[in-house]
């Protein structure tokens, strides 16, 4: 499993630099040098521990394809996903080019604390909820139960509310507007995740319909 996580890691990390540079047309861009490296350190790191803390949880996590029992509207959604977020390495890549997304050292910092507060806040996540798979899926094979301690007790869905610093971290780092353009078309997507979650929880997970009307926010609390 360590291999797979290692494996799996490297291959992200390796597409992520060729997106981002074969459309910045160069390899001259400090601040993708600064997230692409972060993200090969942090990547393993927070897998290593999680397969000390929470092994099952690993392992559901790095199974990438679809589920049994993953609702048809969340195999949609994921697909979706994936363009869009393809799409935004290209749209910073090409804001390199045409000559934007020139970080100084101020804002390559203030992004990595961002990318740095959504790891741990992600991983506070995964502390409390075991079944915190990347998928939409009541898991009855391990035992599925609701979980309302920790940051779960603040917001309904806290995994997207951590990784919303994440794209924001990101084009900061990166000193691309193009990147940031997008921070609002992710929210709206996680939005759209909560539906989708909620409806599949409620209808199959005993307790989910009760925590949801005691805890009112979905991804910010007093917000939303």
């Amino acid at each position: 499993m360590i291999a797979k996580l290692l494996l799996q890691n490297t291959f992200f990390v390796i597409a992520m630099a060729a997106l981002l540079f074969a459309f910045a047309g160069t390899l001259h861009w400090p601040g993708a040098w600064a997230y692409l490296i972060a993200s090969a350190l942090i990547g393993p790191a927070c897998g290593l521990w999680l397969a000390r803390v929470d092994p099952g949880l690993l392992a559901e996590r790095m199974r990438l394809t679809a589920r049994e029992g993953q609702p048809t509207e969340d195999k949609r959604f994921m697909l979706v996903f994936v363009v869009v977020a393809v799409l935004w390495f290209v749209a910073m890549g090409l804001d390199r080019r045409f000559g934007g997304a020139n970080a100084g050292a101020p804002l390559i910092v203030l992004g990595l604390v961002l990318y740095l507060v959504s790891t741990v806040l992600i991983l506070w996540v995964f502390r409390a909820n075991s079944f915190a798979a990347p998928v939409v899926k009541v898991q009855t094979e391990r035992h599925h139960q609701v979980i309302s301690t920790g940051p779960y007790a603040l917001v309904r869905h806290p995994m997207y509310t951590s990784v919303m610093l994440f794209f924001i971290g990101v084009p900061l780092m990166l000193g691309s507007w193009w990147g940031l353009a997008f921070v609002p078309v992710f929210f709206v997507m996680f939005a759209i995740r909560t539906g989708i979650e909620e409806r599949t929880l409620v209808a199959g997970l005993s307790g989910y319909a009760d925590y949801a009307a005691r805890v009112r926010y979905r991804l910010v609390p007093g917000l939303w």
